[in-house]
């Protein structure tokens, strides 16, 4: 698709098809090595492969900013790189080494920086994709493996910019088990999420928060986002038990709110009960950036946070967050790759 076809002023966080795609593969036992940008297009893929068959495969999520100077702007690309060899590992796929990685990002963003909307209205969303696709009918790890880059420019994940959304916990579904894959982004860990997710969407909510699957009482993840509360001034997230995924976004508000605030970092458990206390709630993640939370409703009752307004603490994080990812701000924690 032609950029002068992309109304980027009416961007949704939706699929659009840009210029090219980066593909290289790797047979099981081998060593990754630097693939090539080719067209973007369909790929061809076996009935049998690990993927199809098993869920054999992760994916990344990251963004590329374009400044009002026209620079080019990465935040925490390494952060990624990192969480896909991990994830690679607990599915027994090989890791994908970080300049093979890193690289694969760069050359797509390069070919594919026109369809960078300004900040503004919206980032270009990356999407680095690992996958077994050899064919394999028993239950086994995949003889070949493939790692893909694609990209498109996206608007806001949440409509409104940042306005208090609304949530509801689901008291019906879990998001992920103690010991499994939460802590991954495996392809087989969202499929759940999506009759949740619509079901509270046809009610009115935004999203769905998830409760612990053992005791159905402490936090875990807001959909595809982190969970924050400000109580007593003390900002408390959900400690990374391994059903949680380690958001980048997440280390990057802890981070500003000890580093740039002064503000107390807590990760714990935190049970729904005391998350109803807090004087500020909000979600964090790649697509949504900081997303302040309203309302929570929880069995038939709905607990009011704000009236429209943003809290104080949210609104400051969101600030120093996107200051340094747009390039409007100094950067003291090196977070920023400028291509």
């Amino acid at each position: 698709m032609s950029t002068n076809n992309i109304d980027f002023d009416n961007l949704t966080f939706t699929f659009t098809k840009t210029r090219s795609m980066y593909v290289t593969k790797c047979k099981q036992g081998d060593n990754w090595n630097s693939g090539e940008l080719v067209p973007y297009g369909n790929i061809s893929i076996s009935p049998a492969s690990t993927v199809l068959n098993y869920g054999q495969g992760l994916f990344e999520g990251m963004k590329a900013y374009k400044t009002e100077g026209g620079r080019i702007l990465l935040f925490r690309p390494e952060k990624n790189a990192e969480r896909a060899a991990m994830g690679c590992t607990r599915l027994s796929m090989p890791e994908v080494p970080k300049n093979v990685f890193l690289e694969a990002v760069k050359t797509v963003v390069k070919d594919n920086s026109d369809y960078i909307p300004p900040t503004e209205q919206g980032a270009l969303y990356i999407r680095p994709i690992v996958f077994g696709s050899a064919e394999g009918l028993g239950v086994a790890p995949s003889t070949e493996y493939t790692f893909m880059v694609y990209c498109s420019p996206v608007g806001p994940y949440f409509k409104g910019g940042l306005t208090p959304i609304k949530l509801i916990v689901s008291t019906q579904y879990h998001r992920a088990p103690l010991k499994g894959t939460g802590s991954v982004k495996a392809i087989g860990n969202y499929v759940p999420g999506m009759l949740p997710s619509s079901n509270a969407k046809k009610e009115g909510f935004a999203e769905i928060i998830y409760l612990d699957a053992a005791e159905e009482k402490y936090i875990e993840e807001v959909g595809a986002a982190n969970f924050f509360a400000v109580i007593d001034g003390k900002i408390i997230t959900p400690e990374l038990t391994g059903s949680i995924l380690p958001g980048i976004t997440r280390d990057s508000v802890m981070h500003i709110a000890k580093e740039k605030l002064g503000i107390d970092v807590e990760e714990r458990r935190i049970s729904i009960d005391e998350a109803m206390t807090a004087e500020e709630v909000f979600c964090a993640g790649t697509a949504a950036i900081i997303s302040p939370i309203g309302s929570i409703k929880y069995n038939n009752k709905e607990h009011i946070f704000s009236n429209g307004d943003v809290g104080p603490i949210t609104r400051e994080l969101y600030d120093i967050l996107t200051g340094i990812q747009y390039g409007n701000d100094r950067d003291p924690f090196g977070w920023i790759l400028e291509l």
